[in-house]
């Protein structure tokens, strides 16, 4: 009389195995997506802790200096494999600062940079080899005033290191010179140099 009570029991119990069976064998069977390496991330850039410079001589007799100081995007110099190198970084015209506001008006009009029309200078790299130096020579372009211009530049890798609050930081330094003519800034080409010489220190966290 118990015959189908131990049935059902059994049949329960081979039951539960089947699902207890699949149970372990899901997890393996689902995929994993593989995970992102560390050193394929770019370096975000820290504002406070860059600097983007300029140079140009000032009536044929001295050199006038000046900064931007809004400057954002990412970097990686990748020293094993150079090609997954990057560089993409913006500034904003209307941080210019040449240590004199009535300066800095006239260098945000239209003689020179036309801040309004163009809020944005930018630069992106397209290649990017490794010298028998150590550094890296990175094409790109550079857009300035509504004008997009091929360059190439030398970049120096000035060293990586742990973060104050955990994660790791980069630096890299660059000078390179341009003729502001090329972008549409002939405003007093003459007394004041057409070419400009740019220095850029960034260093960035990830």
């Amino acid at each position: 009389m118990h015959r189908p009570l131990v049935l059902a029991a059994a049949s329960l119990a081979v039951i539960a195995t089947g699902f207890g069976t699949l149970a372990l064998a899901s997890p393996r069977s689902a995929p994993v997506a593989a995970p992102v390496a560390l050193a394929a991330t770019p370096f975000k850039v820290d504002a406070v802790h860059s600097a983007v410079l300029y140079k140009v001589k000032h009536m044929n007799v001295s050199y006038s200096y000046g900064r931007f100081n809004d400057v954002s995007g990412t970097f990686l110099l990748d020293a094993e494999d150079p090609s997954a190198s990057a560089i993409d970084v913006t500034i904003k015209t209307e941080s210019v600062d040449s240590g004199n506001g009535d300066r800095d008006k006239h260098l945000r009009s239209q003689d020179f940079f036309s801040a309004k029309e163009f809020p944005t200078i930018g630069f992106k790299s397209s290649a990017v080899r490794k010298t028998a130096s150590g550094a890296f020579e990175v094409d790109g372009t550079l857009s300035l005033r509504g004008q997009s211009k091929p360059i190439t530049a030398t970049v120096e890798s000035t060293g990586t290191g742990p973060g104050m609050r955990g994660g790791e930081m980069a630096g890299m330094h660059t000078t390179f010179t341009i003729k502001r003519s090329d972008f549409g800034m002939s405003f007093m080409v003459g007394p004041i140099g057409d070419e400009v010489t740019m220095t850029v220190s960034l260093e960035g966290g990830r």
